[in-house]
């Protein structure tokens, strides 16, 4: 209360200075002089500052506030506002536009495929909720978007099911899980899709290479003995030729020559289903994919008579993977084709998202739709001779690389295969 006494005191003080030297100035105004006006100018500046200062401290002062982004000092953590601890739960919760946009980008980015389906049951216009269910519908993915809709929506709700849809590199397989629920008193249907086909496929090669993995070694344990037990046989039944009737001796040797030769035609055959279950480890090194189809067309341009056909498109496209392997995977593919048609073309180039995509064609009768879910199935093979090995080994050499191998359906006539990495 004192200072501020003082502080009135001050204006009136410096009120009533300049209030006086104006009156000075006034009767001095009939006979002006410089000297005397410069005077009484210099005599108002310390009334005036004494004014000026009294009447800033006597202003009120308005509250400062508090941000919500501001720190808080020792001074502030002492002695809290209400308007802080509002800065701080603006902090600790941040507005609802924020949130609203990191929904939406985690549902954008999320890995499966979500799409929303009007109504609470039966048919109903399916739309794609995120990036992942419009990839899924994009062109090179399913062949029938509008299959694909109908598939969905004839799910039932609260249930996961294997389900199968059609794309340009074949039938795929995917885990569908819907669940229903109401927005704004619309109801709707959430349906997520998984696709697993991938997945599948190593889990079934991984149980086929154990299998024919088990079965080698029991068959081959019994093979061996059997092999070695029949040609000591036919040594000592050389041995024991002058003791033994001439026809006696002959259906013996026979007898024993049939065991001797099936045990090593069954050795010979065994060991290739061996080869399955003994691929070395993938070795990936940078190859540049137009130098690796020269080398294959070198190879075996002299059995197609120049009627198989190399492109790369971008001619200095790489991959990293493992060169013999590829190769190989080629090869079993290229020698099936051979058996099948007169004509062949391998073409690669990059697919959607930056993918390695390599197709072999030829013109062939083609695989029919009956046999075509079976084709890389160990031991399964559709000709007299054959021991279903040869594609199963690409689908292995393929998957060990770290790729997909797909027989599509073919435009024209002839069989198609679509490997991607």
């Amino acid at each position: 209360m004192a200072s501020e006494r003082m502080l009135k005191l001050g204006v009136a003080a410096g009120a009533t200075g300049l209030m006086a030297l104006s009156v000075a100035a006034d009767l001095l105004s009939s006979t002006p002089e410089p000297r005397r006006i410069v005077l009484c100018g210099l005599l108002a500046v310390a009334p005036a500052a004494l004014l000026w200062q009294c009447l800033r401290r006597l202003a009120p002062r308005s509250p400062r506030m508090e941000t919500a982004h501001s720190r808080f000092t020792d001074d502030d953590t002492a002695r809290p506002t209400a308007y802080s601890a509002d800065a701080r739960a603006s902090v600790a919760h941040p507005p609802l536009t924020d949130t609203m946009l990191a929904l939406e980008a985690r549902l954008e980015h999320a890995p499966i495929a979500l799409f929303r389906i009007d109504h609470a049951a039966g048919a109903g216009a399916v739309s794609p909720l995120n990036a992942a269910a419009r990839r899924l519908l994009a062109p090179g993915r399913a062949s029938a978007p509008q299959d694909l809709h109908q598939l969905l929506a004839a799910q039932p709700v609260g249930h996961r099911q294997l389900v199968s849809f059609d794309t340009e590199r074949g039938a795929e397989r995917a885990l569908v899980a819907v669940s229903a629920l109401a927005l704004q008193g619309a109801s709707q249907r959430l349906a997520a899709l998984m696709p697993v086909e991938s997945e599948l496929e190593a889990e079934a090669l991984n149980a086929w290479r154990e299998l024919v993995q088990v079965l080698t070694h029991e068959i081959m344990n019994s093979l061996t003995p059997v092999a070695s037990l029949s040609r000591t046989a036919c040594g000592l039944l050389d041995e024991a030729q002058a003791n033994l009737p001439a026809d006696i001796h002959a259906d013996l040797g026979t007898a024993l020559d049939a065991i001797a030769r099936r045990a090593a035609s069954l050795v010979d055959f065994v060991g290739s289903y061996r080869s399955l279950s003994t691929v070395p480890q993938a070795e990936a090194q940078r190859v540049l994919l137009e130098e690796l189809f020269d080398r294959l067309k070198a190879l075996l341009e002299p059995q197609w008579e120049g009627k198989l056909t190399f492109s790369v498109e971008p001619a200095s496209l790489e991959v990293m993977i493992d060169p013999g392997q590829l190769e190989q995977a080629l090869i079993n593919l290229l020698k099936n084709a051979l058996e099948a048609g007169t004509q062949a073309q391998v073409r690669a180039r990059l697919s959607r998202g930056g993918r390695l995509r390599i197709e072999v064609a030829d013109n062939g009768p083609g695989v029919p739709e009956a046999l075509a879910a079976h084709i890389f199935t160990p031991f399964f093979s559709t000709k007299k001779q054959g021991r279903g090995i040869g594609l199963a080994m690409v689908r292995h050499l393929v998957h060990a690389n770290g790729g997909t191998v797909r027989h599509a359906r073919s435009v024209g006539v002839g069989a198609r295969f679509i490997l991607t990495f």
